[in-house]
């Protein structure tokens, strides 16, 4: 189940009202914004380590060009936490206004950082007019890691843990830790994960934690030190049984998620673990993956989080980066992120046809990101 900030009562009535309250940019104060904009380019700080993602906001930018006069530059980074430390940098030095980035893809501690530090362009969400097209009375889009969104950012898509093996591997869709455990004594050196901090990496980490301690109610609460001293030993009993069997004995680990995806298509490795429900299917269509993959998750349940576009406070070309982010929630700009042939990316709006979405478990609260990592770092590395 997921965890929400307001009881999933009221989840009607505040979509409702997101969709009343227009701001000063619905009607024709929004023909203004676009008029602004025209002629602008928006530097997007984003993720760049996915071809499909980089041509699809390479189709964006042509798109937005065409139906708009805005050019949609995408600024690649390894880590967004690049673009968080940035923009510290900015408020540290005075830079109120006229700041390189424009548009952010984040969600989760950056996000949190971000709101903490009041980094963001506040009311965001309530100036976009296809916020209408959101699924906000189905998916929990105003909570981010389990902290209010509070109109600080715009839902742009949705992800959830998975796990692709090799053809035999496992018998049933649903898997326990128990019986990865058991594949990995029965197949030494075929199966590993990429190192933490990867995303992907403290996602598995995590997905083990839940289900090691009966999804223990703390996981999804900020992360004390008793907390912490009761539930990671469960996790470490768990990998250090775990690491001898993987691949090199767990002494090195995939750099990434995209290195083990390779690894598995080699046949090094027979299992990969994805945070995209359609990146399976995208890569046999693409054939970069045999057709014989079968896609598994955790018995508890697949982790399952939205991620945003957000516009930094300083930001240069704020009426652009609206425009942008206008788009990109469109039901076409969706409906071409969705489809496995570009992206592949599950959609946060409605379209003809329904996703493939796996069962949920929720997301743990974000300060147990940085206690996973820095705790499997200090004990394994």
């Amino acid at each position: 189940m997921y965890r929400f900030s307001l009881p999933s009562v009221f989840k009607p009535l505040v979509a409702a009202l997101l969709l009343w309250s227009g701001g000063a940019f619905a009607g024709d104060d929004w023909s203004s914004v676009l008029e602004e904009a025209r002629g602008d380019t928006v530097y997007f700080y984003a993720w760049g380590g996915s071809d499909s993602v980089n041509q699809y906001l390479r189709w964006a930018d042509r798109e937005l060009n065409r139906q708009y006069g805005v050019r949609l530059r995408h600024v690649k980074v390894s880590d967004i936490a690049e673009a968080v430390h940035r923009l510290r940098n900015d408020q540290a030095a005075g830079r109120a206004e006229g700041g390189a980035m424009d548009l952010l893809w984040i969600n989760g501690e950056n996000f949190h950082a971000l709101k903490r530090d009041d980094l963001l362009e506040p009311e965001l969400l309530t100036t976009i007019p296809n916020r209408e097209n959101l699924l906000l009375d189905e998916l929990p889009l105003l909570s981010d890691f389990g902290v209010p969104v509070d109109g600080l950012e715009v839902p742009w898509g949705m992800g959830q843990f998975n796990l692709v093996a090799r053809e035999g591997a496992f018998s049933s869709a649903s898997i326990t830790p128990e019986a990865l455990l058991d594949f990995a004594r029965d197949n030494p050196g075929r199966v590993s994960y990429p190192k933490p901090p990867d995303f992907i990496g403290t996602t598995f980490l995590k997905s083990l934690l839940q289900a090691l301690t009966d999804n223990d109610e703390r996981l999804y609460q900020p992360a004390d030190d008793e907390a912490v001293a009761a539930l990671l030993p469960a996790l470490w009993d768990y990998l250090d049984q775990l690491h001898p069997r993987l691949w090199e004995e767990g002494e090195t680990f995939p750099q990434s998620a995209a290195q083990q995806w390779q690894w598995l298509a080699d046949g090094q490795l027979a299992l990969a673990f994805s945070f995209n429900p359609q990146e399976m299917e995208a890569k046999i269509r693409a054939g970069r993956l045999p057709e014989d993959v079968s896609q598994h998750h955790f018995a508890h349940g697949a982790i399952t989080n939205s991620h945003y576009l957000a516009v930094p406070r300083n930001a240069t070309h704020k009426a652009a980066a609206r425009v942008a982010i206008n788009f990109l929630i469109s039901g076409p700009a969706q409906q071409r992120k969705a489809d496995t042939d570009h992206w592949g990316d599950p959609a946060v709006v409605r379209l003809k046809s329904e996703p493939h979405r796996l069962p949920t478990a929720e997301e743990l609260h974000a300060s147990w990101q940085d206690v996973l990592e820095e705790h499997w770092l200090a004990r394994y590395q």
